[in-house]
C-alpha cells in the first residue's frame, strides 16, 4: 500500500467547535479513486484485515488492508489505573498500609 493510497485528513470543527476527530481516507492501489471499508474482520488484540472496494463502478477492484497497531504515543489513563490496581493487589497488609500513610502524608 502506498502512502498515497492511504491518508487521514481533519474534520472542520461545528459551530460548538468540539469535534477534532480524524477520518481514514482511502484509496483504490488500482485506479486512486475513493474506496470504502465494507467488512472489518479482527485478528487478534491489534490486527485487523479490512475488506475494502473501490467506489469508481468502472474499476470495481475489491480488496484487503491489514490494520495493525503500531505503538502508544500516550499511555491511557484506564491503563494506569489497572497497574495501580494490581500493584496494590499484590502488596501485603503491612505494605498497603505504608502505601496508604505515604500517601496521607503528601
Amino acid at each position: 500500500m502506498t502512502e498515497k493510497a492511504l491518508k487521514s485528513w481533519g474534520c472542520i470543527s461545528d459551530h460548538a467547535g468540539a469535534i477534532n476527530m480524524r477520518v481514514l481516507k482511502l484509496f483504490c492501489p488500482e485506479c486512486k479513486s475513493p474506496a470504502v471499508i465494507r467488512r472489518s474482520v479482527p485478528k487478534g488484540d491489534k490486527f485487523s484485515d479490512l475488506y475494502c472496494a473501490c467506489s469508481n463502478v468502472e474499476c470495481g477492484h475489491t480488496y484487503v488492508l491489514n490494520l495493525t497497531f503500531s505503538h502508544t504515543l500516550s499511555p491511557s489513563t484506564m491503563a494506569t489505573d489497572r497497574l495501580v490496581k494490581e500493584l496494590v493487589g499484590q502488596l501485603s497488609p503491612e505494605q498497603r498500609q505504608f502505601a496508604l500513610d505515604l500517601l496521607q502524608a503528601s
